[in-house]
């Protein structure tokens, strides 16, 4: 059981290995997502679709060490271990990198990787209610800092940003509201944990404190 639980992280880790090949570089990935990119932003500049690729290629190296810290962390039952496998693998998919054809090691996206594994490892021992506080914060700087970046590009350039005039404020606002009422959340919750806490301790008592049963005659 144990050895068939390691398949699924090396798996990820050959296909982490193919995914360094020179077929999904910058230039590779760009000429399968700019015609995408195009027909979903036709209004957009060449350098806004430029960042919007950046930011997927940065998205992806994130999504593939997190899983790859997960995987190793559920394979393995702990996740010190599983760290050092995933930095491991970032170091080596930096390295081998280095010697292809179009790609280059980067220092800067092996410490991407590297974090995107402890953040996932981090959020998976915090629990599910972190997992989505984490979730919901991520998505919010996405559209917030993602789209101002983009505009800003859209204006340097001179290039119509459509419906970011509205998205952009929107996700600022809604960030501000979500950051404000997050110190409330967090006492709610440490209330309610307290409370079902004591419960329990009570009923351990109560048990505890009962008298035992007289045997039968």
């Amino acid at each position: 059981m144990t050895r068939l639980r390691l398949l699924p992280p090396i798996l990820w880790t050959l296909l982490i290995a193919w995914l360094s090949a020179d077929q999904w570089s910058g230039t590779g990935t760009g000429a399968r997502l700019f015609p995408i990119l195009h027909r979903l932003f036709p209004w957009a500049a060449p350098e806004a679709l430029e960042a919007l690729h950046w930011m997927i290629r940065k998205a992806a190296h994130m999504t593939e060490y997190a899983v790859l810290a997960g995987l190793w962390a559920w394979a393995l039952g702990g996740w010190r271990r599983a760290l050092a496998l995933s930095v491991g693998t970032a170091f080596l998919d930096e390295l081998g990198q280095s010697t292809t054809l179009s790609r280059q090691g980067s220092a800067a996206d092996f410490l991407l990787d590297s974090a995107s594994a402890a953040a996932a490892l981090s959020i998976a021992w915090a629990g599910l209610e972190r997992l989505l506080d984490f979730l919901t914060a991520a998505l919010f700087w996405l559209g917030a800092a993602g789209g101002t970046v983009l505009l800003a590009v859209n204006v340097a350039t001179g290039a119509p940003s459509g419906w970011l005039w509205v998205s952009v404020p929107v996700a600022w606002i809604a960030l501000a509201v979500w950051t404000r009422a997050r110190p409330r959340r967090a006492r709610l919750t440490g209330s309610a944990t307290s409370a079902l806490g004591a419960t329990a301790r009570r009923r351990r008592s109560a048990r505890t404190k009962a008298p035992g049963r007289r045997p039968a005659c």
